[in-house]
């Protein structure tokens, strides 16, 4: 049986997340806090607790606490995927693949895979959607170890990193995240249903395994009207967040 702690810390994330608190603004005392569930202020202490572990809310002792996140916002330093950011939202996501092939590795691909130049790797074009509506394109090199897995998946697999976690037991562990902005190309504007030259938030990553061990790496585009970053800065903390644009 779920503890009642824990069952109002989810509900305070739901209410979070709905933005009945938004970030930045004061969440109710304990004692309206404890009112309101029917329970004693010890209990509500200790949902608070799991929620400020997550980095949720703020609390300064004696003074009430903050929001500083929802689950809508996806810490990088999480490592989840596309998919499973989308589904913390209470979004669909849907994924379709362009284009699939295998190449040599250019010197960039070698650089970033740890591999010989023109070994070959599997090169995949897919388009990435929010409830349908296409919002990243992702360019990703798979390192050669790993493309059969990835050449097996079907084109409209809504989550490849679930999948190869399931197929192989794969866990990506380690990210390198550099975001700049680029201008839409002719194909980009095409596949992401916006005007050539509009701005994209490009994000070029490289990940590992747990041993270090390249998985892949990408060149992420993301229509900026969709999706947004943030940084949000503490003491003991510094986390680059995804979210849906404002």
């Amino acid at each position: 049986m779920t503890a009642r702690h824990e069952e109002i810390a989810d509900e305070l994330r739901r209410a979070i997340d709905r933005e009945e608190y938004t970030v930045g603004s004061l969440l109710p005392s304990e004692s309206e806090l404890a009112a309101h569930y029917g329970v004693s202020r010890g209990t509500v202490r200790q949902a608070v607790s799991a929620l400020t572990t997550e980095g949720i809310i703020g609390s300064r002792q004696g003074a009430r606490r903050t929001v500083l996140s929802s689950r809508r916002s996806q810490s990088f330093e999480e490592l989840r995927s596309f998919a499973q950011w989308a589904r913390a939202m209470g979004r669909e996501a849907t994924g379709r693949v362009v284009d699939q092939e295998y190449r040599p590795a250019t010197h960039e691909d070698a650089v970033r895979l740890q591999v010989a130049v023109a070994t070959p790797v599997l090169r995949v074009l897919r388009v990435r959607g929010l409830d349908g509506e296409p919002v990243l394109l992702e360019r990703t090199v798979y390192a050669g170890w790993i493309s059969p897995a990835v050449a097996a998946i079907e084109p409209d697999c809504p989550s490849v990193t679930q999948r190869l976690y399931d197929d192989t037991g794969l866990v990506f562990a380690y990210g390198e995240h550099v975001i700049d902005a680029v201008a839409a190309g002719a194909r980009d504007a095409e596949l992401l249903g916006v005007r050539r030259t509009s701005p994209l938030l490009r994000v070029r990553r490289v990940t590992t395994t747990r041993e270090g061990r390249p998985v892949e790496w990408s060149d992420d585009r993301y229509r900026s009207d969709a999706v947004s970053f943030s940084v949000y800065n503490s003491i003991g903390n510094n986390a680059l967040a995804r979210k849906t644009a404002e």
